[in-house]
């Protein structure tokens, strides 16, 4: 049976690397002050960002299994478990970790708009590779949190380290903006093998079966979260992962209607239970109904 660490506060993780801190909703940990640590596979009811220096340490997140590499940065979001078992063996890591309760954002609009930063929900695998000047701003942010909880509390300590933690977490979101543009190769070969998903995916009519391909069926098959699946395809084509699906149902619809196929048949062989309900998508694809459309191919 694993041994995981229940991480419900900040705290439960500091005080298991010994250096449970002052704050009761906000932790910083330098780790080259606190190693050698023991691994632990933690069950998170906190945020945390971890900043990884030191390379090819190896990672359970998931069921996936994967190495860091230097100048990785993780992030985690209440009810995801990552880390590495406890084995009994110590190791040297350096780096940087910020968690974060979600009572500190209760009263901030942080705490509304916080789903937005969609990186919580990637994969280790998808993780962010920052750049050295990248690196050096969220350690500078990171130093001067820790500077802040080292203060006398007052009734703005707060809003300033929620401040810092909104600051910090725009900074991520520009750097993966980064990241998926320099890596856009890569991610035109997602868009080429998102295609050929679909294709694959009528081609053995699934659809008669499972109804019309997800975002989530999608991105599991090509071995993504459905998040960072939906933002490389957002970033990539500048519309979102969904409607490339509807666009590519309508294709294969148009098709259809064009070899003589009823509205009724094309519906139907594309996986609508319902033939309306197909009409309504192409119509908000196309501007036209297919009845209209197949009147344009006979006139």
């Amino acid at each position: 049976m694993s041994k995981i660490l229940k991480v419900k506060n900040v705290n439960d993780y500091s005080s298991y690397l010994g250096c449970p801190g002052p704050h009761p909703w906000v932790c910083v940990i330098d780790y080259a002050e606190v190693s050698p640590i023991r691994h632990s596979l933690n069950n998170y009811s906190v945020y945390g960002l971890f900043l990884r220096d030191d390379a090819n340490v190896e990672l359970d997140y998931g069921c996936g299994r994967y190495d860091y590499h230097k100048g990785t940065l993780l992030c985690v979001a209440p009810g995801q478990v990552g880390g590495k078992e406890d084995n009994g063996e110590r190791v040297e890591i350096t780096g940087w970790a910020l968690l974060f309760h979600p009572d500190l954002l209760h009263g901030f609009s942080l705490e509304k708009h916080i789903k937005d930063y969609s990186f919580f929900d990637y994969r280790v695998n998808e993780a962010l590779h920052m750049t050295a000047e990248e690196h050096d701003i969220l350690v500078s942010l990171m130093r001067q949190m820790r500077e802040e909880l080292g203060k006398k509390p007052d009734e703005l300590q707060n809003a300033i380290l929620v401040g810092y933690i909104e600051l910090a977490l725009n900074f991520c979101q520009r750097f993966y903006n980064r990241q998926f543009i320099t890596r856009k190769i890569k991610n035109s070969d997602i868009l080429v093998r998102f295609d050929q998903l679909l294709h694959s995916y009528f081609e053995d009519k699934l659809q008669l079966r499972l109804g019309l391909p997800t975002v989530q069926y999608c991105a599991d098959k090509l071995c993504m979260s459905s998040n960072y699946f939906g933002d490389v395809i957002k970033k990539t084509t500048g519309d979102t992962a969904s409607n490339h699906i509807r666009r590519f149902v309508v294709r294969f619809a148009k098709n259809g209607l064009a070899a003589g196929e009823t509205v009724s048949q094309v519906a139907e062989r594309l996986g609508f239970e319902y033939s309306q309900h197909f009409s309504r998508m192409f119509k908000k694809q196309e501007g036209v109904t297919p009845s209209e459309y197949c009147q344009r191919l006979r006139s």
